[in-house]
């Protein structure tokens, strides 16, 4: 994998259940955001971009679907289905998410709030902006 980065996330077992815990030292970046995806119909996608400056952290937190990186020289599809390992993605690097099983939940930890001129959703100019440095 070199487009993506997958990290495994500390698990406690315990005889009564297990616990994940996800703090600072985990992630490579501070995160100012926190959301999920849930309740994906069968077929849907989700993503279809790429981030100027935000970096993610992706989780299945149940279930699972497929996480696909492009960064015009490569490309590489992800299954991320276990809630203890997540999906680190730099900025720069387009995704797209699918195949979501029924009950899929993906937690999304993002380094930056909503910023919709951080985001390039047409692939043309995502292409374009590689292709001349400005990305």
């Amino acid at each position: 994998m070199t487009i993506g980065k997958k990290i495994n996330i500390p698990k406690i077992e315990d005889y009564r259940g297990n616990l994940s815990v996800i703090e600072k030292e985990i992630l490579p970046f501070s995160f100012k955001r926190v959301y999920y995806l849930y309740d994906v119909p069968a077929g849907a996608e989700r993503g279809g971009h790429a981030h100027i400056e935000q970096k993610e952290f992706l989780i299945a937190l149940s279930g699972s679907f497929e996480v696909v990186l492009n960064n015009i020289n490569e490309e590489e599809t992800v299954l991320l289905n276990k809630p203890f390992e997540g999906l680190l993605i730099n900025n720069g690097v387009w995704r797209e998410l699918k195949n979501f099983s029924s009950g899929a939940v993906c937690l999304v930890i993002a380094s930056d709030i909503f910023k919709e001129e951080d985001y390039i959703r047409d692939f043309n100019d995502y292409r374009d902006k590689i292709i001349t440095g400005k990305l």
